[in-house]
């Protein structure tokens, strides 16, 4: 089988904070080891020296990504590579893409990824806009373009059962009958970042643990509510915060559109006790950075439908606490979710100082994460697209 594997990078200074490339790195040599041939397009290359490569121009803002597709390069990319697949990871370049199908006399599989939702619904089930794609009311054009480019592919993918659930479920308000086309297919782990032996974790030499947060500081991953949760924490002196700096310095660009990373890692570099790091884009440094942790803290983003972040941590066997929310939800222990802040902490101080449940919890975190090595994501990504 052919594959042909377009990828959008949106972090291209920093390819280890984009998950999207993570994800295509750990997958294309797995696709390779069960006898794929595959070609990754994007602007920076991914995967193996089995794994074919064409560069793409980095689109210069996120809408960009979703709305300036190239049908004469994706034409001429499809000609030359003749694929029996094409993965469209950006859903609402599908139509484009079955656009430049049509147009090089190609009868290949599309199959559309969901990596990112530009929805999330509400308790009372209200289909609610991604605010980080509202800006200039750019929102709901957005979620019409995704729900254009689910009815133009032949497969669908979702991270997760509450992923695909949403996705249908949006999909049919649109109009969308996506019918038998739904897969579920997870993101891979990072084998590099997957902890042989489990044990308990001893806390700092100050008689503090650490609690890790290792997500993109966005405003709408909910970084606000995870800021209080910080200053509670700090106040209770049984927990030191280790929070990452994905990001680092980030082009003009994307800072112009959001800023908030900046602001968040400016509100939680000053609070006692919170310690702002930075792997540098090194996975040896970030594997470091999370042995030396007791525990994980998850985001508090609305709809999340995976978190590439909760798995670095679970491999690693850190327990994770978690908001009750989204993917979360399905995936996270319900003995380590917490609905107030209150909550939060009494379960933080727990992990932290009792080692009995700690130990059965890094044990359980570990295992969660055994059906999501990439050789098992990657037969169910052939059989989804077969």
């Amino acid at each position: 089988m052919r594959v042909l594997y377009l990828l959008n990078i949106s972090n291209p200074d920093r390819l280890s904070a984009d998950s999207g490339w993570i994800f295509a790195d750990l997958l294309a040599p797995a696709l390779a080891d069960a006898g794929a041939e595959v070609t990754v397009a994007a602007p920076a290359a991914a995967g193996d020296a089995r794994c074919g490569f064409h560069r793409t121009q980095v689109p210069g803002t996120k809408y960009r990504a979703r709305f300036s597709a190239d049908i004469d390069e994706l034409a001429a990319l499809i000609r030359s590579e003749r694929p029996d697949v094409v993965v469209a990871n950006q859903i609402e370049e599908a139509p484009a893409v079955r656009t430049a199908l049509l147009e090089a006399g190609s009868d290949a599989l599309l199959a559309g990824y969901c990596h990112y939702l530009p929805f999330s619904f509400a308790s009372g089930g209200q289909l609610l806009l991604d605010p980080s794609l509202d800006d200039a009311g750019l929102g709901r054009p957005v979620l019409l373009a995704f729900a254009a480019g689910l009815a133009a592919c032949d497969r669908v993918m979702a991270h997760s059962s509450i992923a695909a659930s949403w996705v249908s479920a949006a999909a049919a308000r649109m109009t969308v009958d996506l019918g038998a086309r739904l897969r579920v297919v997870p993101a891979p782990r990072d084998e590099r970042l997957v902890r042989d032996r489990i044990t308990t974790q001893s806390p700092c030499d100050n008689g503090e643990a650490i609690g890790i947060y290792n997500h993109r500081l966005y405003a709408h991953y909910g970084t606000g509510q995870f800021v209080d949760l910080a200053r509670a924490l700090s106040a209770s002196g049984t927990v030191r915060l280790r929070v990452m700096d994905l990001f680092g310095r980030r082009r003009a660009g994307r800072k112009g559109l959001d800023d908030s990373p900046e602001k968040m890692r400016d509100q939680l570099a000053a609070l006692p006790h919170v310690q702002v790091v930075s792997d540098r884009g090194d996975r040896v440094r970030y594997k470091n950075l999370l042995a030396g942790a007791r525990f994980g803290i998850a985001p508090f983003r609305p709809g999340c439908p995976w978190s590439m972040s909760v798995i670095d941590c679970q491999g690693m066997g850190l327990p994770v606490i978690s908001p009750r929310l989204g993917w979360l939800a399905e995936h996270i222990d319900p003995e380590l979710s917490f609905t107030t802040p209150a909550e939060a902490v009494a379960l933080a101080e727990r992990l932290a100082t009792d080692d009995e449940f700690h130990a059965v919890h890094a044990k359980r975190a570990h295992a969660s994460t055994a059906d999501f090595a990439p050789a098992l994501v990657a037969a169910r990504y052939l059989e989804a697209v077969s």
